[in-house]
């Protein structure tokens, strides 16, 4: 299998790219920093949105000689605030960047270098399908989203011949950045990265496992049991 991963020296990106090499897959990782695990990496250069594709597509053509597989965005980050906090609009710029920017990147990727009957998977945030007053910044980068996999799901959204858009939508991933900052927490209804790379796995091992075209997809875990439930 072939696959690229953006975000790939994040926490979860890390735990894709060392699964997937542990079964021999080709892995392109498309971060900020370079994964030395990875086959190839694109590191990604630009201040602007525009600048930033462009960059990222040069590179993917350069690297990417053959159609990949799988194409799997787990970039983003994590800020709060309220419209009156202090750094709403800082936080507002950032999660923008982390979600929205790497996400239409990724789907302008995928439009040219996925394999008719690929996959292309995004984040999103099981929260974020309702208000999100103590992070909206947050809440509106990771809806936009959501809206972005509905769109590719639709015909002519550009995506290859019976390729597939899926965007999990999880509550909160065990991460160690997350146990350092909720130490407090209870553990058991945190998902797993373990389960996400395997999901993953499965998702492109056997087609017939994806769920449908578009589909939002809930990563919910209480008392250590994980399930997937489309929205």
């Amino acid at each position: 299998m072939r696959v690229a991963v953006y975000g790939g020296k994040g926490a979860l990106g890390s735990t894709l790219v060392n699964h997937f090499k542990s079964k021999n897959w080709w892995v392109c990782s498309i971060d900020l920093r370079e994964n030395p695990e990875a086959d190839v990496n694109v590191v990604v250069k630009g201040a602007t949105l525009e600048e930033q594709a462009a960059h990222v597509n040069n590179e993917v053509a350069t690297l990417v000689t053959e159609k990949l597989d799988a194409l799997y965005c787990v970039a983003g980050g994590w800020a709060g605030g309220d419209a009156s906090h202090e750094n709403f609009i800082k936080n507002t710029d950032l999660m923008m960047k982390q979600s929205i920017w790497t996400s239409v990147i990724s789907a302008n990727v995928a439009s040219k270098h996925l394999k008719e009957g690929g996959l292309l998977t995004l984040t999103g945030a099981e929260p974020c399908l309702e208000g999100t007053h103590f992070m909206i910044g947050y809440g509106l980068s990771k809806a936009a989203v959501h809206q972005l996999t509905a769109s590719l799901a639709q015909k002519g959204g550009g995506l290859p011949e019976g390729a597939v858009v899926q965007c999990i939508l999880p509550k909160t991933l065990d991460t160690p950045m997350n146990r350092k900052f909720m130490a407090n927490a209870d553990f058991t209804t945190w998902t797993p990265m373990s389960y996400v790379a395997d999901m993953f796995t499965k998702w492109v091992e056997d087609p017939s496992s994806r769920h449908p075209n578009g589909a939002l997809i809930k990563i919910l875990t209480e008392n250590s049991e994980t399930k997937e439930t489309v929205v």
